[in-house]
């Protein structure tokens, strides 16, 4: 591959690997997308409380957040990132393959946990190389990776929503293995040799870190106030969206008794209307800055989570579903252009585990909490909460110190 020169754009053949990775985003949230429509179905034929719903979720999450930091390591440390997301895409998919032969709720936390100790990887790897490679627009090339999950999230209820009409769930985990199983090689043969070392990034060639430097970079992350202002902004928004996207096909199957075509079709325009927000999101972000973009779109959300617990099992609250989707999605590629900005070029991989790490704490905790509330005091209680944790969301983000690439350089040996 040809490197990318100090002061030019990306080359123009790398447009191809942004529309690779991004596919191949998309899939790893085309896996969860479809189990989440599953749940209700799953919670019935296996009898669980909503309690044990939310825990389902809690413990794919707990793992990627054990898992996240020594994955960013790995990232960091390895030299092919395009195998590492052909790795990981495929480490997704497995265990919801294997789901459809489990009968068991313990063998079903069991390939949750896989789930989430693989999904650790993808973004460690894709999302430093995309930001690395497009320095002055950053915020925009993330946000079509963005776009690329939001997609995945959108088409996944769609499909699998018509397919409940005449497959079992068990059917279609197992014919659901054949996409990420198709998009892991197809990224192993594309792009499988895609590293950092192929280019340059804003004047600075990337560079492995090595024993203690890499223990020095890893401290000098963790005493980052932006970094840690980030990652507690980030873990609270991602509370608020992974326990919504796990009792909202809940809330509609059990209160509002939608049939699984129409949850569908409210789980995509959830996602279609984030795909549409994330380009208008890193646009502006480039132009703007991330603090303004992330503290209107959080405040946003919490106006229209609190609005859908006014509305009640009114059809308002189904409408709601989509201007909620727009405010929602819009912030997660900002967010990871921020951290890019205040971190080593060649510790980015573990900045973005350490960010992921930290979500993936908020994601575990966020469905537990949930399911409590939701057995205690309704399933309408758990849209009050989430419009309060994304409320501390904004307030991290508020105090996030506006530090750019004055911390570039990497650390001295």
């Amino acid at each position: 591959m040809n490197a990318t020169q100090p002061g030019q754009s990306a080359r123009s053949d790398s447009l191809r690997e942004v529309w690779f990775i991004s596919v191949g985003h998309g899939l790893t949230h085309w896996y969860p997308a479809t189990f989440y429509l599953l749940l209700p179905i799953v919670g019935k034929e296996l009898g669980l409380s909503y309690s044990e719903i939310g825990f389902i979720m809690t413990c794919q999450f707990a793992a990627g957040a054990l898992s996240n930091i020594p994955g960013g390591l790995l990232v960091d440390m390895a030299g092919r990132k395009g195998l590492l997301m052909a790795a990981s895409l495929f480490w997704v998919g497995m265990p919801y393959f294997l789901m459809g032969f489990t009968h068991s709720y313990v063998l079903l936390l069991l390939c949750v946990v896989l789930v989430g100790i693989g999904n650790n990887l993808w973004h460690p790897a894709a999302i430093p190389i995309l930001g690395q490679r497009y320095p002055a627009r950053k915020g925009f090339v993330l946000s079509v990776h963005s776009m690329g999950g939001n997609l995945g999230d959108a088409l996944a209820p769609l499909l699998v929503g018509w397919l409940l009409t005449v497959w079992t769930w068990r059917s279609i985990v197992l014919l659901n293995i054949l996409p990420g199983l198709v998009m892991s090689l197809v990224i192993l043969y594309c792009i499988g040799g895609i590293s950092l070392r192929d280019g340059h990034s804003g004047g600075h060639a990337w560079q492995r870190p090595r024993g203690r430097e890499y223990l020095r970079g890893l401290v000098g992350l963790l005493r980052n106030r932006s970094v840690l202002m980030l990652s507690l902004g980030g873990a609270f928004r991602v509370m608020t969206q992974n326990a919504l996207i796990t009792f909202l096909p809940v809330f509609l199957a059990y209160e509002a008794h939608l049939s699984p075509v129409w949850i569908g079709l409210c789980m995509a325009g959830l996602q279609i209307c984030g795909f549409a927000a994330a380009p208008v999101a890193g646009h502006l972000s480039d132009r703007m800055g991330p603090r303004r973009i992330l503290v209107t779109s959080m405040a946003m959300t919490a106006v229209v989570l609190a609005a859908m617990a006014f509305a009640g099992h009114s059809p308002a609250f189904v409408w709601l579903i989509a201007f909620l989707g727009f405010f929602l999605y819009a912030v997660r590629s900002v967010m990871q252009a921020w951290l890019l900005d205040v971190v080593p070029r060649n510790m980015a991989g573990t900045a973005v585990g350490v960010l992921f790490g930290t979500q993936a704490l908020g994601s575990a905790v966020g469905p537990a909490v949930s399911g409590v509330l939701a057995d205690r005091y309704g399933l309408m209680s758990v849209f009050y909460f989430l419009a309060a944790t994304i409320v501390v969301a904004n307030l991290f983000i508020l105090f996030t110190p506006d530090l750019t690439a004055r911390t570039a350089p990497a650390p001295a040996a």
